[in-house]
């Protein structure tokens, strides 16, 4: 059945931002969700000590299991776009860092600064857990631990000195890092949600609250009434999990909530217990009217949410179907919907017997124990019922948020996802009407009738239950939300095409202009579907996918409109245009870093272009020609749209990125510099990367009078690099901890941009010597004189080759393309820092 309009209530969901497990970001979020992968890892070493696991102990500071979610690696977080001074970066609880950086994402999917339409009514709520985080557990350590130390040294050791006693105290406290006092605020636990806003400048309510594993569901409650009750126009709501603490362990292993056989199976008739995740998700919420109004892309509709409590029916322990059962018959009066329209239920799912027994027993009770027909239903026999848990295991406070965002996805791209390890599903959930999947399931349906639920249950008999239809204007079906939709790219007929359909694209100097050319494509003229408009087309742009009769009638609205039109129906329209304000555009190629990962497979299948084979004997190697060839390939896509830069630009090994993109190496090199430049074995004997948290001048200083380091990257205001031999960056790093600097060794060895390459520049020079270096099409600036290209070959040469042994100068660089080159807008050609470094070096200019 369809919708009510509900505009008075509803509720858009119009950006999204993710952290789990295996996902660093929303788009591999629902990558992995779609899937099917499983992101769960045995726990890290640097999570708890491997001492504590323990199969057949049964003390408290033993577990009998060892594996959930972790996000690893992906814990990341760049102070420097924030504002943030790195030398505070470690007395901050993780967890508020990561939802700074996941609350920022989130609004930029909304649009970014520009959805932020009033700072002063936007608002900020999480769900946050009351758990013994990092910080707290330093501290509780310094104050506590180390006090209750020295009274057992001293009543087993009674001969013991004070003197003595003094250094043990000193040696345990010597452990846990620096004192710094004045960020004893940042353990505050609501500084969760006020860092974002004063870091973001937002003036709305901000709080967390904590309803345990319920708690992301009750920010989004909040931020919905506050959106219903006019106090804002924009909330950020969800929830932030990054606590692996050995008490959190030891709590689920006495409860016997932990799965023995260290696999956690929702539903399924062998579930033994949870496994621990951990992450952040939060969702931009806006009403709908509001979200209509403005264009937005609008994932999911919030139709009705509901909440309860157990009371005292049973133990605090033991979940009440009754409670949950109340939350389920408040969310749907709500929400005004027939429950039968419920196409997918996101359940809490936690694979414990007394929690799927519950929720089952709700499930059927709520929803009925047969199928009321196949309308609203995905393809294949009925509703699903699935259980992210079963994928990054159980995220506490944030588990409903991530529930939530997988929801919302699946209606708006019709799809329901699979539930991992149910292949032999409980008898409890064959009396319901539900059915999990152990692969995706298409749920090509009308989105009108696309209706989803998601349920969020606290220890404590805290309910939480969301009703989420689909956008009449969602995506139907999932094949073009897997696709990559790149206008321009020449189909057999000549036009533009994507997999869905053509895309055509306008420009023009005012909106009369373009309202003309809309006239004359209906008017059967193809000219313009054609071409892909150049800069001197007019500042003004319109694209619209597959333009039907509805479409360009929708387009011709917009354009009258004068507003910007953000995706919605497939009408893009920028009336500033794309770069506005003035001011010229450099394409910046970033270089090697940790960790990167850079796929553009899709979009050289789009173009039809060849993806050159894996290369190199070492994972530098291959990481760097991978850059090389990325650089290549969204270079010529962007060329190939009509997108070209006044200047480029590139930050160490993106640098030879913009000698082939100038067109300085002739194309009859190119695969032989992609391929062949780098040499076998990309390391310098005893040499080592130091990041240090602070600028050049700290950098330097610490390197002064010790010989064989020398400082290799002047990043931007906040960061720098010092290369070196490994004992002598051990003692600059211990002299900048000792003033209060974050430093961090990075696993590379090459010695690029140092002294110590010196004598390595052989296969280099040979490999120069062959390229015939030409005139740039563009003008390319060099990190390394801090300048443009020279013309002449022979001097391009020696600067190509200087910039292997002289330090990468960005952050001058930087300020010379701005102040000197007039750019104003940097376009960062893949993955990378290179967009947090010109953030820092030009701040709020």
């Amino acid at each position: 059945m369809g919708a009510p309009d509900r505009s008075d209530q509803a509720v858009a969901i119009v950006g999204m931002g993710a952290l789990f497990p295996g996902a660093p970001d929303l788009h591999t979020f629902w990558d992995n969700i779609a899937g099917g992968a499983d992101a769960i890892t045995d726990v890290p070493a640097d999570r708890w000590d491997p001492v504590f696991f323990d199969p057949s102990a049964e003390e408290p500071d033993r577990f009998y299991c060892r594996r959930g979610g972790f996000l690893g690696d992906l814990a990341t977080f760049d102070p420097a776009p924030f504002g943030i001074m790195p030398m505070a970066v470690d007395g901050i609880e993780p967890d508020q860092l990561l939802a700074l950086r996941v609350a920022r994402a989130a609004l930029d999917d909304a649009g970014g600064d520009a959805a932020l339409r009033d700072r002063g009514r936007t608002g900020v709520i999480l769900g946050r857990g009351g758990y013994l985080t990092p910080g707290l557990s330093r501290l509780d350590q310094r104050v506590r631990t180390a006090q209750q130390l020295v009274d057992s040294v001293r009543t087993l050791v009674p001969e013991i000195t004070a003197a003595r006693l003094a250094e043990v105290k000193e040696a345990f406290v010597a452990q846990l890092g620096p004192d710094r006092p004045e960020s004893a605020i940042d353990l505050v636990p609501n500084l969760t949600s006020s860092r974002i806003a004063n870091r973001l400048d937002l003036h709305g309510p901000a709080y967390t609250v904590d309803g345990a594993c319920a708690s992301s569901l009750l920010a989004v409650d909040a931020g919905v009434r506050e959106l219903r009750s006019g106090r804002c126009d924009l909330v950020v709501a969800g929830g932030v999990h990054l606590v692996h603490d050995v008490t959190l362990w030891s709590v689920f292993t006495q409860l016997g909530a932990l799965s023995h056989s260290q696999q956690i199976r929702p539903f399924d008739r062998r579930a033994d217990g949870l496994l621990i995740g951990e992450g952040a998700g939060m969702v931009v919420l806006k009403r709908l009217e509001d979200a209509d109004r403005d264009g937005d892309r609008v994932y999911a509709i919030v139709a009705g949410l509901g909440i309860s409590s157990d009371g005292r029916e049973v133990s605090l322990m033991k979940p009440s179907t009754e409670g949950q059962l109340l939350s389920l018959e408040r969310a749907w009066a709500e929400a005004g919907l027939d429950p039968d329209s419920c196409g997918l239920v996101e359940a809490h799912g936690t694979a414990t017997a007394a929690g799927d027994a519950a929720e089952l027993a709700t499930l059927a009770r709520f929803f009925g124990t047969a199928s009321g027909g196949t309308t609203g239903y995905p393809e294949g026999g009925g509703a699903v019922v699935g259980s992210i848990k079963s994928m990054i295991g159980h995220a506490m406070p944030a588990a409903g948020a991530a529930g939530l965002i997988k929801a919302a996805l699946a209606v708006h791209h019709g799809v329901a996802p699979p539930t991992l390890h149910c292949s032999e599903p409980a008898e409890a959930l064959t009396a319901t009407r539900f059915r999990t999947s152990g692969t995706r399931v298409d749920w090509d349906v009308d989105p009108a009738v696309r209706v989803a639920a998601v349920n969020a249950f606290g220890f404590g008999g805290i309910n939480t239950h969301a009703v989420l239809r689909a956008h009449p204007d969602a995506l139907r079906g999932d094949a073009r939300a897997s696709a990559p939709v790149v206008a321009g790219a020449r189909g057999a007929g000549g036009g533009d095409t994507f997999p869905g359909g053509r895309v055509l694209l306008l420009a023009a100097h005012d909106a009369e202009g373009l309202l003309a050319q809309l006239d004359a494509v209906d008017a059967g003229s193809d000219d313009h579907r054609l071409v892909v408009p150049g800069p001197e087309a007019g500042p003004l742009r319109l694209s619209v996918v597959d333009p039907t009769d509805k479409r360009m009638a929708l387009a011709r609205r917009v354009v009258a409109g004068g507003k910007a039109w953000r995706g919605r129906n497939d009408v893009w329209y920028a009336p500033e245009g794309l770069v506005a304000g003035g001011g010229g555009v450099a394409f910046v190629f970033p270089g090697v870093e940790p960790n990167q990962t850079l796929d553009v497979s899709d979009v050289a299948a789009h173009f039809g272009w060849p993806l050159p084979e894996r290369l190199g004997e070492t994972e530098l190697e291959e990481q760097s020609r991978d850059i090389l060839w990325a650089g290549r390939i969204l270079h010529a896509a962007l060329d190939r749209l009509g997108v070209r830069p006044e200047v480029m630009a590139g930050h160490s090994l993106g640098e030879w990125s913009g000698l082939i993109a100038t067109g300085m190496v002739p194309e009859e090199i190119v695969d032989e510099l992609s391929n062949g430049l780098l040499p076998n074995r990309l390391e310098v004997p005893d040499v080592t990367y130091l990041m240090v948290g602070a600028g050049l001048a700290a950098a330097e200083a610490a390197a002064a009078d010790l010989p064989g380091v020398d400082v290799s990257h002047d990043n931007c205001v906040h960061q720098s690099v010092l290369c070196g031999t490994a004992e002598a960056c051990a003692e600059a790093a211990r002299r900048l901890r000792a003033d209060g600097v974050l430093c961090q060794e990075l696993p590379i060895r090459s010695g690029f941009h140092s002294p110590a390459f010196a004598d390595y520049l052989g296969p280099f020079r040979e490999t120069y010597d062959r390229i015939g270096f030409r005139p740039p099409s563009v003008p390319l600036w060099s990190a390394t004189a801090v300048g443009p290209y020279p013309d002449d070959a022979e001097e391009v040469r020696r600067l190509s080759l200087r910039h292997l042994v002289e330090p990468v100068r960005f952050r001058e660089l930087t300020e010379a393309l701005f102040e000197r080159a007039g750019i104003r807008f940097f376009v960062q050609m893949g993955y990378g820092s290179v967009k947090a470094f010109v953030d820092d070096t030009l701040h709020d200019r």
